[in-house]
């Protein structure tokens, strides 16, 4: 079978898009969607999503991480998806869709910036050298020195996998702060079981763990990570945070046709 497919990339985290209104793709074959994620032997990708038809919304999200599993919400991959859409001519400029957090809204810009709703953040704790707050996907934010040479990949599996998050785990974000509004993130992915070049759940995650910690005074955040430059936008209430979004590139790299 001749699976057709989309590669985009939001600073620098990359994804399989594939069209699946019409409910071909196998969707509980984690070894296929494995194989197709495959940096080797397959395209290549931090993820794979399916854009679905919803009965509500404009679309339906459906994420797997690149072990093969179904997982939480993807703020990068929300945005490439929203590019996606438009590319199909299922959208405009601005669009609704459903994901397994919820309801989002997004707009896309001229210059193929994606703006994505992301969900509100009820409950930031904050403990002794590090903060947990949950933007779509579980995060753990961890203020550290020099995030150039820091073992992200080890020092990351290491909180992963530890007894702080049990069996489900959660995403590590290493930070450091750079200016009054712009702080440097790292992060180490789980489901990617790697360090990715950026994470945009924990760039969300980490512009409000730095405005619960004080560090920053700004409803506005710049994030530098590995790939690029994103910005995380909030309203902060009395400990909670809604008009949540998350801005930044959603970039075509190419299409094709791959055997499965």
């Amino acid at each position: 079978m001749q699976l057709n497919f989309y590669k985009y990339q939001g600073t620098g985290n990359d994804f399989i898009m594939i069209d699946n209104r019409q409910g071909l793709f196998s969707k509980n074959n984690t070894k296929l969607v494995e194989s197709l994620c495959d940096r080797r032997f397959g395209i290549g990708a931090d993820g794979l999503i399916l854009l679905e038809n919803d009965n509500s919304t404009d679309f339906r999200m459906v994420y797997y991480n690149s072990d093969g599993n179904e997982s939480s919400m993807c703020g990068n991959g929300g945005r490439c998806l929203v590019a996606f859409a438009k590319r199909l001519g299922v959208i405009g400029d601005e669009t609704t869709f459903v994901a397994t957090d919820g309801l989002h809204h997004a707009t896309v810009f001229e210059d193929g910036t994606v703006s994505l709703r992301m969900k509100d953040v009820d409950e930031v704790k904050i403990e002794e050298g590090y903060v947990f707050l949950n933007t779509g996907s579980p995060h753990h934010v961890e203020l550290v020195e020099d995030l150039k040479h820091f073992d992200v990949k080890g020092k990351g599996a290491a909180i992963r996998y530890g007894a702080l998050y049990g069996q489900a785990g959660s995403n590590v974000n290493f930070v450091n702060q750079e200016s009054a509004d712009t702080f440097s993130v790292r992060t180490y992915e789980r489901g990617v079981e790697d360090e990715t070049l950026s994470c945009g759940t924990g760039a969300t995650a980490v512009a409000i763990a730095m405005h619960a910690l004080g560090k920053t005074n700004s409803d506005k955040i710049q994030l530098n990570v590995e790939g690029g430059k994103l910005e995380v936008s909030f309203v902060p209430e009395g400990g909670k945070y809604t008009d949540v979004f998350l801005k930044g590139p959603a970039t075509f790299v190419f299409g094709g046709n791959i055997t499965i």
